[in-house]
């Protein structure tokens, strides 16, 4: 079965940066988008950002534009999140996922997803 596992979480101080991997594995990875997503304590899971399957397109979500930057690697399977400028509303559980890279990026029907990871930005 498909198997997403994600690392590189921490804690950092706020304006610090992070560097978040995914290394997928049972999968066809270059035909699958990769998305990034985020749950804070006590909050529901939302969306931060997703790049296609060549790795030429992405999107973020606006709390996030200008701070993180996602790419991929498809020959080592790896989809990573570069997580700079941090504040502490950054705080969560950091899940990466992936899905056919069909239709609207803002459609989070993700059947693939890892265990997650922390990142903890402290003030």
């Amino acid at each position: 079965q498909v198997q997403l596992v994600e690392s590189g979480g921490g804690l950092v101080q706020a304006g610090g940066s992070l560097r978040l991997s995914c290394a997928a594995s049972r999968l066809t990875f270059s035909s699958y988008r990769m998305g990034w997503f985020r749950q804070a304590p006590g909050k529901e899971r939302t969306f931060v950002g997703a790049i296609n399957r060549i790795g030429d397109t992405t999107r973020y979500t606006d709390s996030v534009k200008g701070r993180f930057t996602i790419s991929r690697d498809n020959d080592k399977n790896t989809v990573y999140l570069q997580m700079n400028s941090l504040k502490p509303e950054d705080t969560a559980v950091y899940y990466c996922a992936a899905r056919f890279d069909i239709g609207s990026y803002y459609v989070y029907n993700y059947p693939y997803w890892g265990q997650g990871t922390q990142v903890t930005v402290s003030s």
